[in-house]
């Protein structure tokens, strides 16, 4: 009878987990650990001159977070009430997705106050995407040439 290693020896990487030579994270792997060593148990706290959003599951704010993108406008809104449900609850990252899409418009039509060209492409594309989503709902498939 055939040992494993005659039948799937010919097979690349077989036996990888069997010596350490042969593991795909090798030389890769550190001894010791990379956070041997640290001088805290947890990173000072930042500080914020933004609303930033908490999570309903975890208490308190993360040591660090982001804040290149404050809420504002229709967008923050949505936020927020997205922020108000459970992380498990479906509509809480639908909501956050419909509050990036919104953001992209609201910085359409930003953009547009600075220039007119820029406020008719913004105007455009609006119209094309709700043409678009209309067309497609009715499940009208003519084309427009």
């Amino acid at each position: 009878m055939e040992s494993m290693n005659d039948r799937y020896g010919h097979v690349e990487g077989w036996g990888a987990d069997l010596e350490r030579e042969n593991r795909p994270a090798v030389p890769r792997e550190r001894t010791p650990p990379r956070l041997e060593g640290i001088h805290w148990d947890q990173p000072d706290q930042q500080m914020s001159s933004v609303e930033v959003f908490i999570s309903p599951e975890r208490p308190g704010i993360t040591p660090v977070f982001g804040t290149s993108t404050p809420p504002a406008g229709l967008s923050g809104a949505i936020r927020r009430r997205a922020y108000q449900r459970s992380e498990n609850d479906v509509r809480h990252w639908l909501m956050l997705m419909l509050a990036d899409r919104v953001n992209v418009v609201e910085g359409l039509l930003e953009d547009g106050r600075k220039s007119p060209r820029a406020k008719f492409a913004a105007g455009a594309v609006v119209i094309g995407a709700l043409a678009y989503v209309m067309l497609r709902s009715r499940g009208d498939r003519r084309h427009w040439c």
